[in-house]
């Protein structure tokens, strides 16, 4: 079993920035891919930004240049770096672990941007 906590949520202003951390432990390889979801009310859960076992990263074409997606392999902790946010990327932001076939979900953390 795996699990994800994710820290760093809240509320800040248009324009402004916050850093989201998720650190993962249980049954853990080394080998995984990381990344970051996030549901806006009423909306699917989309990809932000997504860290594969080589570094290859991924992002949304909504927050490139501006998202950041990094991983320190000693937690393993995924972080993402949010820089001139928007009020539409309000919404619950999910941490994804995957290694092998199995994927596992943290409990989300609630970004909201205001006017």
């Amino acid at each position: 079993q795996v699990q994800l906590v994710e820290s760093g949520g809240g509320l800040v202003q248009a324009g402004g920035s916050l850093r989201l951390s998720c650190g993962a432990s249980g049954n853990i390889f080394s080998a995984s891919t990381m990344g970051w979801y996030r549901q806006a009310p009423g909306k699917q859960r989309e990809v932000v930004a997504v860290i594969d076992p080589d570094d290859k990263i991924t992002y949304a074409q909504s927050v490139r240049g501006r998202f950041t997606i990094s991983r320190d392999y000693a937690g393993p902790t995924v972080h993402l770096d949010m820089n001139d946010l928007r009020p539409d990327e309000t919404g619950i932001y999910f941490c994804n672990y995957i290694a092998g076939t199995k994927g596992h979900w943290g409990q989300g953390t609630q970004v909201t941007v205001s006017y």
